[in-house]
């Protein structure tokens, strides 16, 4: 076996529990206020009950949060960093964003913050946080986006002027470990204005407050830090141990207590003396009476005190380590950055071969986002509900609103959230495309993470997945067993070696989801699903999310189709476990069996199925009574979701698996109504190959023609998730005298009937367009080079589907991307971000992507599901490769 750079080797420590280096991590919120976690309100509003402004004064119960941090895996201790620019009328302690009633099209971060580089250990990460030097526009933020009208864009802090002549800090943010409990920090700050400018730097260090909700609960002493030398903390912790904190040099330190300043927030009389806002009032009031004098509590900081001429940097240094932690001199500091550095990039060159300099960039960044976008997640539905034994008791209006059914539910892990400020909380499907990214450079997580979800601390009882925190009740595209068999074979191909009692664990487990989608989301019985929400809540007529007016019921194209694709997946699993049991075979006769069913129902179900034969689209069907009704002829993403559930089987299938093969070939003899309209079984394809698929040849080819027209679906950065056709022609529809309509639009949403700023009218998204290219892939393993699609449609250009794979790829990558005229598509018309050379080469990953310019959109740090990009430009390269 070759050996493996340090970094895989330290996974592979990690993964056989020999050595714990994932204990420590960039596993702080950048945002807690605002969420449901810490909403005790009776409305159920969380933005109202816990907001920004309250929160450097208020302690949280579940959850901390910081400026781009660090903290053990069970966030005992926390360690961020704190700013104050002599200007601002608080510290920057956090990020800050718009609450979702605040903003025009809902929630959003109003910073600038980067993640540049990160390893899966997190033995080296690297970020930018910028930081003006003029008062932070808070006001005016507020103000503007309240002003317009979902008609226009968000207004962005770049917007405000407080960057013009480049009057700001860059802050860098580095940690290297030195070993598992031995944490190098270093914070370059740069002033990139014209002029000298000042500004406090604070290390801030503190305990997560886990000792006032319960003073029943045996919580074990309070911790403490303490100074114990003029550049040393001591840090004591019941559970986790005695550590340290050294600065290279002497410096002044700050005490106080992570405790709420009742006073100030009541008006009533509070815990002690000293509270969590202290440095706030000592740094920018001059109140030295905050802090504690005799230099100990729960929260400290180190107080540097900084003057930069135009252009100059200054370096801060810290060590965070076990008090038994041998002695590292301060001259040695440096070179374990440098190592850790060289390591790092080291680790990253087998995922960046044959890439250049602008794609290694991207892939580099993408994969830092997942690995700093991990985050500690503490949740008890029980407690939340009930409230603490040591506060006021709950309202009763709580019992009965959200979350109610998820009484069970208990999470305290470290979870890969889709973004740590915009989503500080974790999304069921978001998690599959997380891992799938993820798998590549940590295959241990990616399995970790998808097997946590299905523990019955998190599962329903009755099989449901939670979706997320916001209402765990919503339905998510059930994609976990594809994610969980794309990581399974992604693992098999690193490591050499199938993880077959990882694969048996989740399809146990899944067998009991399915069922429960079987039996909750199909209420006729016949094998079309109502499955909700599903993630394309803006993509129709109605929203998804909320039951239908009068009775109704919308037959989905979508809903059928992603779980004829889930029986495919865990035929696939059964299949792969049957070759070490045979009685799995039973399994995927079943799933076998059930994908048929499935299938004809999309095809047949009321007689006509949801197969438009005039348009070759699929459509979803509104049915208002008894009888089926009509097609909603919305040429969406909702018809493309078919083509996902396909799939192969190798030759020879029949010999290795006998069992399975006479079950299947019973039913293609016996029961043509069930394969009628689906693609041959029965005719083997390149290297005599047998597909699976809903959708048969023909169908393929008229859908085809769809999917590559630019004047549709073809955006020259990946497939729209509505087609451009209902730009001129919107569709509406009149029910019982009411109207409803869909009309496409390439940016953000001008409707406010779907709340927040969720977007499929049109935008580009990675998840779905990632899976279509699967699919293309599959397609091609079947037909070969022989099936050829004209892309784009008109243009007389011929090409297999794995070019058309290839070709999607590349348009999507294309999105971050210098063109012709260097420009990144995602940056849109920010000159700033374009063109200035201290912000030209960091890349932002965001939620979607403008349909017609790939301007990034909604969420600006979703490297959850966008950092899919890496996985592309490591299958396909990127467009630079052409």
């Amino acid at each position: 076996m070759p050996l493996l750079d340090p970094e895989r080797q330290r996974l592979a420590e990690a993964d056989s529990h020999q050595k714990h280096w994932r204990r420590w991590g960039p596993y702080l919120a950048e945002r807690s206020w605002g969420t449901v976690r810490e909403d005790y309100s009776a409305d159920g509003q969380p933005w109202y009950y816990l907001t920004h402004d309250q929160a450097r004064s208020r302690t949280y119960r579940w959850t901390e949060d910081g400026l781009l941090g660090i903290c053990d895996n069970h966030q005992r201790l926390c360690l961020a960093l704190a700013l104050w620019n002599g200007n601002d009328p608080i510290l920057k302690e956090r990020l800050f964003g718009l609450s979702g009633p605040q903003g025009n099209h809902g929630e959003d971060v109003k910073e600038l913050y980067y993640y540049l580089i990160g390893t899966p250990t997190h033995s080296y990460q690297k970020a930018l946080y910028k930081y003006p030097q003029a008062r932070f526009p808070y006001e005016k933020l507020v103000e503007e986006n309240a002003r317009r009208t979902r008609l226009e864009p968000e207004y962005e802090l770049y917007q405000t002027g407080v960057f013009d002549e480049d009057r700001y800090f860059d802050v860098f943010v580095e940690y290297a470990k030195h070993d598992v409990d031995d944490i190098l920090v270093r914070y370059v700050v740069a002033n990139r204005g014209p002029e000298p400018a000042s500004l406090a730097v604070m290390p801030t260090i503190w305990f997560r407050n886990t000792w006032i909700w319960n003073k029943l609960s045996n919580a074990g002493p309070r911790p403490e830090l303490r100074v114990v030398a003029p550049d040393e903390l001591s840090i004591i912790h019941d559970s986790l141990g005695s550590f340290r904190l050294q600065t290279e040099t002497q410096t002044e330190f700050l005490f106080t207590n992570n405790e709420s300043n009742a006073m100030l927030l009541w008006n009533t009389p509070g815990v002690g003396s000293y509270y969590k806002d202290a440095f706030h009032d000592y740094v920018i009031r001059n109140r030295t009476d905050a802090v504690n004098a005799k230099q100990c509590g729960t929260k400290a900081c180190a107080l540097y005190w900084l003057s930069l001429n135009p252009g100059e940097e200054a370096t801060l240094k810290l060590r965070l380590s076990h008090e038994n932690s041998p002695d590292l001199p301060f001259h040695r500091w440096d070179d374990v950055f440098a190592t850790r550095i060289q390591e790092a990039k080291l680790f990253h060159e087998p995922l960046e071969q044959g890439l250049s300099a602008e794609c290694k960039n991207i892939q580099e960044q993408a994969s830092a986002g997942l690995f700093w976008s991990k985050q500690f997640y503490n949740f008890v539905v029980e407690t939340w509900l009930n409230g603490d034994d040591n506060e006021p008791e709950a309202p009763s209006q709580r019992k009965y609103g959200r979350n109610r059914r998820w009484r069970h539910l208990f999470n305290e892990d470290v979870i890969s959230m889709p973004d740590k400020w915009e989503y500080p909380w974790y999304a069921a499907w978001d998690l599959g495309f997380n891992a799938v990214a993820i798998a590549p450079a940590d295959p241990g997580s990616a399995k970790a993470q998808l097997a946590l979800f299905l523990r019955e601390w998190y599962m329903h009882p009755n099989g449901q997945i939670p979706a997320y925190e916001w209402s765990f009740d919503d339905v998510n595209p059930p994609v976990h067993a594809w994610a969980s068999w794309r990581v399974f074979k992604i693992d098999e191909r690193i490591s050499g070696k199938p993880d077959l009692e990882f694969l048996e664990r989740v399809f146990h487990k899944l067998l009991v989801n399915f069922t429960w989608w079987v039996n909750r989301k199909d209420s006729s019985g016949e094998n079309v699903f109502e499955g909700g929400f599903l993630g394309l809540d803006n993509i129709g007529i109605f929203n998804r999310s909320d039951p239908l007016p009068n009775g109704w019921i919308l037959e989905q194209s979508d809903g059928s189709s992603w779980m004829a694709m889930y029986c495919l997946n865990m035929l696939k699993i059964a299949l792969r476990l049957a070759e070490h049991e045979r009685t799995y075979e039973d399994i995927a006769s079943k799933f076998f069996e059930h994908f048929l069913y499935i299938s004809a129902a999309i095809h047949h179900h009321g007689g006509a199925g949801l197969w438009d034969e005039d348009d070759g689209f699929y459509y979803d069907r509104l049915r208002t009574g008894e009888q089926s009704g009509d097609l909603l002829r919305v040429r969406s993403m909702v018809g493309l979701i078919p083509l996902f559930a396909s799939d192969t089987l190798p030759a020879g299938f029949e010999k290795r698996f006998p069992g399975f093969a006479q079950r299947m070939n019973w039913f293609i003899e016996h029961r043509p109504d069930l394969t009628e309209g689906l693609a041959s079984m029965t005719k083997s394809g390149v290297e005599q190959r047998r597909l699976l698929s809903v959708v048969n040849r023909q169908r393929l080819q008229r859908i085809f023609l769809r999917v590559f027209d630019e004047r549709e679906f073809l955006a020259p950065f990946g497939i729209r998730s509505l087609s451009r056709f209902h730009k001129e022609r919107p569709y509406s529809i009149w029910i019982d005298g009411s109207n409803f309509s869909v009309g496409y639009e390439p940016g953000e949403s001008q409707s406010s009937l779907f709340g927040g700023n969720s977007n499929w009218r049109g935008p580009i998204w990675f998840p779905v367009n990632f899976l279509l290219i699967e699919a293309l892939q599959r397609f091609h393993y079947y037909y070969g080079p022989a099936f050829q699609v004209e892309m784009p449609t008109g243009s007389k250009n011929f090409v297999s589907l794995g070019e058309a794979a290839v070709q999607l790829s590349h348009r999507l990558s294309s999105i971050f991307c210098r063109n012709a005229s260097g420009l990144r598509p995602a940056d849109g018309d920010n000159p700033i971000f374009q063109t200035d050379p201290h912000f030209k080469d960091y890349v932002l990953f965001y939620e979607y992507f403008n349909g017609d310019t790939g301007q990034g959109l909604g969420a600006s740090h979703q490297t959850g599901w966008t950092g899919l990009v890496a996985k592309l430009m490591h299958q396909s390269g990127g467009p630079m490769n052409k």
